[in-house]
């Protein structure tokens, strides 16, 4: 791996422009390439973010030699096609999340990764924020007993949104849950594992995606009582509550700022602010796993990937949500 490691973007949309500000935190990464289907629009992200290469093709990006690692930040449907591309190629791949629309999906990209012999990362960027390691740490550390129950949320207004946009449109796999539920189910999963049962339930919208899921997962000592919604806000608060005590992140939790412990009557804050947005601390956990040549992340790995969607293709199945292009 040379001094810095180049990275390249496609999908250049809101989120893409957040991880490359990150990106100029990070003093052992650069943005090499950015690419878009409108020349244009590439042109102009790659001069605002100092890009030596901008491409009006996927394709042309996943071919350049001077790329090391891609980001695909482009809508979900899209996600698994374009990470195969890239690997065919030889590069290296953080995808957003969720890295596949179901278990199929990622099962083609897993191997896909394996037989390409490259890195493959689902771009969950909350399993690398300071509070939520911390809190992981601690938790299993045993700082508030065994755990009973873990309560998270993530909620906000989209039903003024454009039908045909990203979250209410199924051609795109819109909905609240692979768009801001994998969230919830992700720190369930992380601090409780994979749930023995789990009960979900859905408000349709009138395109076919769900607005609203509430989800019940059972463990053999515990439960976490979740929620995705795009018909409101919500504190987005999260408990995790054991024997001995309970540990609060703050809103909104995902992208905590800090952590608090409830002890003993007692309540310590610890305040872990991000130094830019957050998404550095994935992208730093890519240059380590690529300058130790390993192909997956242990705080992440594909398994961890394979476990989500296997729980939201679970989810999925109870509350009737089918994709047209799966059907």
């Amino acid at each position: 791996m040379k001094e810095k490691i180049r990275w390249g973007i496609v999908g250049l949309g809101n989120i893409a422009q957040k991880f490359a500000d990150d990106l100029k935190l990070i003093a052992d990464g650069e943005l090499t390439a950015v690419a878009s289907r409108d020349i244009q629009k590439a042109k102009r992200f790659g001069e605002l973010n100092n890009a030596k290469n901008s491409f009006g093709s996927y394709q042309e990006l996943f071919g350049c030699t001077e790329v090391d690692v891609v980001y695909i930040a482009t809508p979900h449907t899209s996600h698994a096609d374009l990470s195969i591309m890239a690997m065919n190629e030889g590069r290296n791949v953080l995808c957003e999340k969720p890295m596949g629309i179901n278990r199929g999906e990622v099962e083609r990209m897993i191997a896909s990764a394996r037989k390409n012999k490259v890195f493959l990362m689902e771009a969950l960027w909350s399993r690398f924020n300071p509070s939520i390691r911390k809190v992981k740490n601690l938790i299993d550390e045993g700082i508030i007993g065994e755990v009973g129950y873990l309560h998270a949320d993530f909620a906000f207004y989209a039903l003024d949104k454009d039908i045909n946009g990203r979250l209410l449109n199924p051609a795109l796999a819109g909905g609240s849950l692979l768009d801001i539920g994998i969230y919830p189910i992700f720190l369930a999963y992380l601090i409780l594992g994979f749930p023995e049962k789990i009960m979900a339930s859905s408000k349709i919208y009138k395109t076919g995606v769900d607005i609203q899921t509430s989800m019940i997962f059972e463990y053999s000592n515990a439960q976490a009582i979740l929620y995705s919604g795009l018909t409101s806000n919500s504190e987005m608060k999260a408990e995790i509550s054991g024997s001995e005590g309970t540990v609060f992140l703050t809103p909104r939790w995902h992208e905590a700022q800090e952590y608090s412990v409830e002890k003993n009557d007692k309540l310590e804050k610890v305040q872990l602010p991000t130094r830019g947005k957050g998404y550095e601390y994935e992208i730093e956990e890519v240059h380590q796993c690529l300058r130790n040549g390993k192909l997956e992340s242990d705080l992440w790995s594909l398994k961890h990937t394979y476990d989500l969607i296997r729980i939201m293709d679970d989810i999925r199945k109870q509350t009737g949500v089918v994709f047209p292009f799966e059907q």
